[in-house]
């Protein structure tokens, strides 16, 4: 079975450009003998590159093993581009652990997980800081740039009563336009407790007054999502906080379907208390969430003791726009663990030359 996916199907508010637009590959099985063997088993009859031939015979992570961990199903394309990576170095990867983004920090921190690639440089600054910050952990590089967080709402409601910013849900009648339980409040479909965007809506709740008007709904984000869609399908006005890369943004889309809501001045919890107008605005908009960046955060013992794969991790970064199209075929029905791994074999395929590149610089490291 083949896939052609191209980026300009599933646009992302700041995808960014510079990598190859399509990712394509032939799946015949995981087992079959694909690009992701040609890639890990350097010497075979694959016709693979010099790099290759470079990387079977300087294996740094030769008897290492390397414990990945994530927090969303969503995140784990981007573990498996690392951890292709990491075969390539010799590493052996041992099974993904899911974990709650505090736990992750935690464990990532004591080596019960080696790396992440799910960390958020801004937002998890306080899980970051609570799991021993610099001394136990280490962050690295820039692996997808310009993520963004924020409110949506549906165009139509939008345009209709006028409304632009996240404080206009004050008035009575505007909040009661997004009320789906009958308590006249707007029912805001948010964030996971332990994510740590929760507390981000929960202290903007306070700031901005909108106690009495707004209900912050919580629970499993994905089936509460999967609600909010429907209710929009059915011409219903929707409230929703969201970010990128997500397969929302190419299901409800930016300025025909959705439109994000700004808000009346920058505030956030005290670990992000820093965070200026300038760094929450895209587009400008102020969103009210620091435009951030996803980093790979490893433990520091292992950083120190490994070379090769600390530069690798500075080196990979992938396009947002590249997630959201990957995160829509999970969305479709193709969310295994071995389609996820196939779908990140793709886009190393896809991108050999610069991948490559970054497999031979770390080596350099040595």
């Amino acid at each position: 079975m083949v896939f052609n996916f191209n980026l300009s199907t599933f646009s992302a508010p700041t995808q960014k450009l510079g990598l190859a637009a399509t990712l394509a590959m032939a799946i015949a099985g995981v087992s079959a003998c694909g690009s992701g063997e040609q890639a890990t088993d350097a010497g075979g009859e694959s016709g693979e590159t010099t790099e290759e031939t470079a990387a079977a015979t300087a294996t740094p992570g030769e008897g290492i093993g390397v414990t990945p961990g994530y927090a969303v199903l969503e995140e784990l394309i981007q573990t498996e581009i690392v951890n292709i990576g990491l075969e390539r170095l010799g590493y052996t990867i041992e099974s993904p652990k899911e974990l709650e983004y505090a736990t992750l920090h935690v464990d990532t921190a004591n080596g019960g997980i080696t790396y992440t690639s799910a960390h958020w440089e801004t937002l998890h600054e306080e899980f970051y800081a609570n799991s021993g910050g610099d001394e136990a952990l280490e962050r690295t590089g820039t692996y997808i740039a310009n993520v963004l967080q924020g409110y949506k709402i549906d165009q139509a409601t939008a345009e209709a009563y006028d409304i632009t910013s996240l404080d206009q849900l004050q008035d009575p009648e505007i909040a009661a336009l997004f009320d789906t339980d009958g308590d006249g409040k707007a029912n805001l479909t948010g964030c996971n407790p332990g994510w740590g965007c929760e507390l981000v809506i929960e202290h903007q709740l306070d700031e901005y007054g909108l106690r009495d008007t707004v209900q912050h709904d919580q629970g499993q984000y994905f089936a509460l999502i999967a609600d909010t869609i429907t209710r929009y399908e059915q011409g219903e006005p929707v409230l929703y906080y969201t970010w990128t890369p997500l397969w929302v943004s190419g299901v409800l889309k930016d300025d025909e379907d959705v439109t994000w809501l700004e808000v009346p001045y920058t505030s956030l919890p005290e670990a992000q208390a820093e965070v200026t107008e300038e760094e929450t605005s895209a587009d400008g908009k102020n969103l009210g969430f620091a435009v951030d960046q996803q980093v790979i955060l490893a433990n520091q013992a292992f950083v120190d003791e490994n070379p090769a794969a600390t530069k690798f991790f500075e080196l990979v970064e992938v396009p947002i726009g590249d997630v959201s199209v990957q995160n829509q075929l999970m969305q479709d029905g193709e969310d295994t663990p071995e389609q996820i791994r196939a779908h990140a074999e793709a886009w190393v395929a896809d991108n050999q030359d610069l991948f490559d590149g970054w497999i031979e610089e770390a080596l350099a490291t040595q």
